[in-house]
């Protein structure tokens, strides 16, 4: 998985296909306020999914050589660590089958998050375009409806790689594979979170498009090497700034071999990042609403 394939670089002034069909699919009509609630707002995750899928297969060619390029890339990746671990066995205490795991954990969970929210990897853009406008006037959670509004076509290449090689590779048992989905859950959602956050910054620093690119490159460069192979104050980084840690430390300490604490604290920081995500966001949102964004929306 090529960090430098992470970001989509198209342009977020166009309106995503089926906007309008999206938000009547999953309330009403799209004049008719949105009932609040978990349910509606997974019905217009999923109404956005069928559509956006839809749309990408009008172009089929170029969604197959996506999702395959995808694909490709990943098993390039991972046949790089696989002829490691021929010849040197043990990385500290990881195995080649950690870093299989990991590779389909991070896959999966990546493709997730941004098949299902595109925009995640290029929120700072929208806001600097001035094109939150459009959502405002929604009946639906701005950020929500922003984030859902695309879908990045290789992601799918992600999650068919990463489920594939779980199942071919990964040890699939009942117990396993159930760790295996929850955890792809919870990085996805780590993940979109962190993107969310850094993206945000777009709101009080003017042009962070490059910091933002820069961070979201960071974060899954690192989760995809093993955590012992980093120490000190290095180690400490990977902990707070940028949390990379927590999902390179997924196969060892919840699928090799369950450890209730550090399950605990994976949450725990999921959660704490994406109340921060959420609280950054709309506190940027306010002063977005208020026109202080003047120099940013012209």
């Amino acid at each position: 998985m090529s960090t430098a394939d992470k970001v989509d670089k198209g342009d977020n002034r166009d309106r995503p296909a089926g906007v309008e069909r999206a938000t009547k699919g999953a309330s009403g009509t799209a004049a008719e306020p949105a009932k609040a609630g978990l349910s509606a707002d997974m019905q217009l995750i999923a109404a956005y999914a069928r559509l956006n899928l839809q749309a990408a297969m009008e172009y089929r060619a170029s969604f197959i050589s996506q999702v395959f390029g995808m694909f490709l890339n990943d098993g390039i990746w991972l046949a790089f660590w696989w002829l490691y671990f021929t010849k040197f066995p043990v990385l500290g205490s990881w195995q080649r089958e950690d870093v299989v795991v990991l590779w389909a954990v991070l896959a999966t969970s990546f493709g997730v998050a941004t098949g299902l929210f595109g925009n995640a990897l290029s929120l700072s853009g929208i806001i600097l375009g001035g094109d939150l406008d459009y959502y405002l006037v929604l009946p639906r959670d701005v950020l929500l409806h922003t984030l859902v509004s695309r879908m990045s076509t290789s992601a799918w290449g992600d999650v068919a790689f990463g489920i594939l090689v779980f199942l071919a590779f990964g040890g699939a048992t009942p117990g396993r594979l159930a760790l295996y989905v929850l955890s792809v859950l919870i990085v996805a959602v780590f993940f979109v979170s962190f993107f969310v956050l850094v993206n945000s910054l777009a709101f009080f620093i003017g042009s962070s498009q490059g910091l933002s690119e820069q961070l979201q490159m960071t974060l899954v460069h690192f989760a995809s090497y093993p955590t012992t192979i980093f120490q000190g104050a290095a180690r400490v980084v990977l902990f707070t700034l940028i949390p990379a840690g927590f999902i390179s430390s997924v196969p060892v300490h919840v699928l090799r071999r369950f450890h209730p604490g550090f399950f605990a604290a994976l949450v725990a920081a999921t959660l704490v990042l994406a109340v921060a995500a959420r609280a950054v966001f709309n506190w940027g949102l306010r002063r977005y609403e208020s026109g202080n964004l003047v120099t940013v929306r012209m």
